[in-house]
């Protein structure tokens, strides 16, 4: 797929995730490939211009971390201009506007999906990013509020009319939890309505899944959101048995995974920045065990990195001795 000057092979792309999506989790699923376009943790465009890029969490990145797409939550149209140039700073490789996060803090400030009840807004924002920016401009959507074609065809086609190269569907209803099942179906609705690429997202945790949501939704691609932290694997075994990438299967040892990621938090986070990221990992990652409620309440309740992590460590020898003998060297090296 290709949008404007970027190319991403496979088309498939990571879902912004506040505290998920961050330099660690981004270099963890490079390990392994198959990722078409990286993502930043939702970004606050009016905060992001004064945003130090060497300690702030949602800036920290490596140089291996491309192409890599910066998300921006914008309440306000002023706001567009001073975040834009910003990224241009950081070097960003795409950019992509919230519109669909339904968390209420969220729509208190006016962005993610409350834009969706102020098309016109939304109309200034895109036409003043379009107008500052060169790079991919892409947009993320839920379907709205409640079912309603002519009101989600008028939105996206408006997408599209001011100059958004890509669309992400989140294919649920504003209030719908992630136990809801995905509407596949919608994203073909919209995938009829608009002539740029639409990416399919929601629920997307095996290749099983892949292959089930791109025969409903006939999307260009796809967006992996908590499967990337359960399984950060599951980009390259989609990128293989659906794509026909050719990318080495590996053997996956969960303790040394886990390691790895502990390990680029201490290494690029300043300390305040750590745990809570590595309990949100953790929260996911433990579904890998047949007892992982164990291991995410064990870490939930750790007071350090340190203690998590040794408590993480207790966890895998019980419970995964196997994978501790075979990490048993890399492990060793975790320093915390």
């Amino acid at each position: 797929m290709k949008i404007k000057n970027l190319h991403l092979a496979p088309p498939l792309l990571l879902a912004p995730m506040a505290g998920l999506t961050h330099s660690a989790l981004r270099t963890l699923l490079l390990q392994f490939g198959g990722v078409g376009l990286l993502s930043t943790e939702m970004l606050a465009a009016r905060k992001l211009p004064v945003e130090n890029k060497h300690i702030s969490p949602f800036l920290v990145r490596t140089e291996q971390e491309r192409p890599l797409s910066y998300q921006l939550l914008v309440g306000a149209a002023e706001d567009v201009a001073p975040a834009l140039e910003a990224l241009h700073r950081l070097q960003a490789d795409a950019v992509d506007i919230n519109l669909g996060c339904p968390a209420p803090k969220v729509r208190r400030s006016g962005g993610g999906s409350s834009l969706m009840d102020t098309p016109e807004l939304v109309r200034e924002i895109i036409a003043i990013a379009r107008k500052r920016t060169a790079l991919p401009l892409t947009a993320k959507i839920r379907l709205g509020e409640s079912f309603s074609e002519q009101r989600l065809q008028s939105f996206c086609q408006m997408l599209e009319g001011e100059g958004i190269d890509l669309l992400t569907v989140h294919a649920r209803l504003r209030k719908e939890a992630f136990c809801r099942k995905p509407h596949w179906e919608w994203v073909a609705k919209v995938k009829e309505w608009v002539d740029i690429p639409v990416i399919a997202n929601g629920s997307i945790f095996s290749v099983a899944d892949a292959k089930k949501c791109l025969q409903i939704s006939n999307a260009d691609g796809l967006m992996i959101g908590r499967g990337a932290a359960s399984t950060p694997w599951l980009f390259a075994d989609i990128a293989r048995e659906v794509y026909g990438f050719d990318i080495p299967k590996v053997r996956i040892c969960l303790p040394v995974v886990y390691a790895d990621f502990v390990t680029a938090l201490v290494q690029r986070f300043v300390p305040e920045r750590r745990l809570g990221r590595l309990k949100e990992f953790t929260h996911y990652f433990a579904e890998n065990y047949f007892f992982g409620h164990r291991l995410a309440c064990d870490v939930q309740g750790a007071d350090s990195v340190e203690q998590a992590w040794q408590r993480a460590y207790a966890f895998f020898q019980r419970n995964d001795a196997e994978g501790v003998a075979e990490g048993e060297e890399s492990l060793a090296e975790v320093i915390v």
